[in-house]
């Protein structure tokens, strides 16, 4: 029997087999059984209908045309006019825009504000993690929109003239003033080249204009390193005035319209987040008015930093969502040595820790969510959102890195050329990390928000306590935790294990509670006991692999 591979066909030497079909036309939010069931037990059910819209949009092969478009083709700036007249706009490919209108009109910036009251922040939570697995360039005008709200609201006076702005469903790209668009969007400028995280060590300098104070008229005078979203209608930013840091809004046009002195010195070229645009910016005699009080800049732009950083970890959790389901869906459709990939029992053993990895942050970061909205009129849920917010985004955004990086290599080669997506995600995991404070400042927040709000940590381990009794293995973590916290010692020096051991804690405690039993022995099993490697696809003997891949490919 004649068993040699056939000849070659005149136009090629072999037929292309053994290669998976393109990922789309799906939807990401019914695929996503964690996700889904997250939204209803943190209070979030009524935007259900919303999500499995939003997903079915996120999923198509359109958007994720777009999202390939609009990295391929990143944002120029455009300093001047053709006849030398000074612009400094930002000239966007056509699909950003796309990508923009598609989270407007779904009202990712705006339902914490306008849904049901005391359940909102956890139904804009799930479109937020839908959101990155959209486009995750487009996540820092969105939270930036979100986010600035309760900032604006130490001014009701801003307030009341911005809000309608930011809160409508329509997406207005135009460069003209705010008073003549459908809607706006909102940046943020905090940190100069000498400072960082450090904004008190801030220069630019705030001019009164008039008798200036909280909702005064100030012209500013300075330069900032980072510049999230130059194209956006009006910006947060901090500045010294005489009665110290304090926090100004400003706008790209003045009040009687004309442009506003905000010099645009360069585009960053960072290492992801390609579609959107970051910038250095120069405040020249730039108009700005007073938000909050004199000298307060710091806690009333804390307000903005808090938001955004719940959504961070939700954008996180997105992203870990979206590298998952690549390589499930790689590895259910390639075959190797005989079997498919997803059949073999190492390979399950990778694609199930990443599924656990993956249900984890996101049953943290939403539960985060259910307290921002509780919060508003508990003390205790308050006390909690304000340790657990730090300890969320420290520990998703590290995590994403590391789940990202191991979802790629499920794809081996074919993951790491720029026609697979994950290149991109890739490249986009470690942005928040660093966004709005890097892991050490989330630490360090950590334990500020001990000392100075005791009843956080009570309010931690209230939470924590709900799921006594439900495994061994987390009431032995969780009494170790406590003994750390009642001894001391170098909080500061060891503050990163700190608060690893209490990330670790909530997402044990919340899939303990609620996860299927396979996930939360999985969980418990490799994440608090000794029983794990150090690389994903080390989960130990016992736990049911088949279970885990099964629930993460919602089949």
């Amino acid at each position: 029997m004649n068993t040699a591979p056939a000849a070659p066909g005149p136009l090629g030497t072999h037929e292309v087999t053994n290669q998976p079909p393109p990922l789309a036309d799906f939807n990401a939010f019914e695929d996503d059984l964690p996700l889904v069931e997250a939204l209803e037990r943190e209070g979030g059910g009524w935007a259900t209908d919303r999500a499995r819209a939003f997903g079915a949009r996120a999923g198509s092969a359109e958007v994720i045309e777009w999202a390939r478009l609009a990295n391929e083709n990143p944002p120029k700036l455009r300093a001047y006019d053709r006849f030398g007249h000074r612009i400094d706009e930002v000239e966007f490919h056509p699909a950003y825009h796309h990508l923009m209108s598609l989270a407007v009109e779904h009202g990712v910036h705006s339902l914490a504000w306008t849904g049901p009251e005391g359940h909102s922040h956890a139904g804009r939570a799930a479109l937020q993690v839908l959101q990155a697995q959209a486009e995750a360039g487009t996540g820092c005008p969105i939270t930036m929109a979100h986010s600035g709200i309760p900032a604006l609201r130490h001014q009701p006076e801003v307030a009341a003239e911005w809000e309608p702005r930011l809160l409508t469903t329509r997406y207005d790209p135009r460069m003209i003033p705010a008073s003549q668009k459908t809607g706006a969007i909102m940046g943020m400028a905090m940190t100069e080249k000498q400072g960082g995280s450090d904004v008190r060590a801030n220069t630019t300098r705030a001019t009164p204009i008039g008798a200036g104070g909280p909702g005064g008229e100030y012209e500013l005078l300075g330069h900032k390193w980072f510049c999230s979203a130059p194209m956006s209608d009006l910006f947060l930013t901090l500045a010294w005035s005489e009665g110290g840091l304090s926090c100004f809004l400003v706008p790209r046009w003045t009040p009687d319209e004309r442009r506003n002195p905000f010099y645009i010195q360069r585009l960053k070229d960072k290492l992801g987040n390609r579609s959107n645009a970051s910038s250095e910016i120069e405040y020249r005699g730039t108009w700005a008015r007073m938000v909050g009080a004199e000298g307060r800049g710091v806690p009333t732009i804390i307000e903005m930093v808090n938001h955004t950083r719940l959504d961070v970890a939700l954008g996180a959790s997105g992203l870990m969502r979206q590298a998952l389901r690549h390589a499930l869906h790689h590895t259910a459709h390639r075959s190797a040595f005989g079997r498919l990939l997803s059949e073999q029992p190492l390979m399950q053993n990778v694609l199930a820790d990443l599924a656990v990895e993956t249900e984890a942050a996101v049953a943290m970061s939403m539960r985060v969510a259910r307290a921002f909205d509780e919060g508003q009129t508990d003390p205790v849920q308050r006390d909690f959102a304000r340790i657990a917010t730090a300890v969320a985004k420290y520990w998703v955004s590290k995590r994403v890195v590391g789940v990202v990086a191991e979802a790629l290599e499920c794809h081996g080669g074919a993951g790491y050329v720029e026609e697979c997506a994950m290149a991109r995600i890739y490249r986009e995991a470690p942005l928040g990390s660093i966004w709005e404070g890097s892991g050490n400042v989330q630490c360090l927040d950590v334990l500020r928000a001990m000392h100075k709000s005791p009843g956080a940590v009570d309010a931690f381990f209230g939470e924590l306590a709900l799921a006594r009794g439900g495994d061994a293995r987390l009431d032995a973590h969780v009494q170790t935790l406590g003994e750390r916290l009642r001894d001391p010692g170098d909080f500061e020096r060891n503050a990163r294990r700190l608060v690893e051991g209490m990330a670790l804690a909530l997402e044990g405690a919340l899939l303990v509670r609620h996860a299927p039993a396979a996930v939360a022995d999985a969980f418990c099993a490799s994440r608090l006991s000794d029983d794990w490697g150090r690389e994903y696809g080390s989960l130990p003997r016992g736990v049911d692999l088949a279970a885990l891949v099964r629930r993460a490919s919602a089949t």
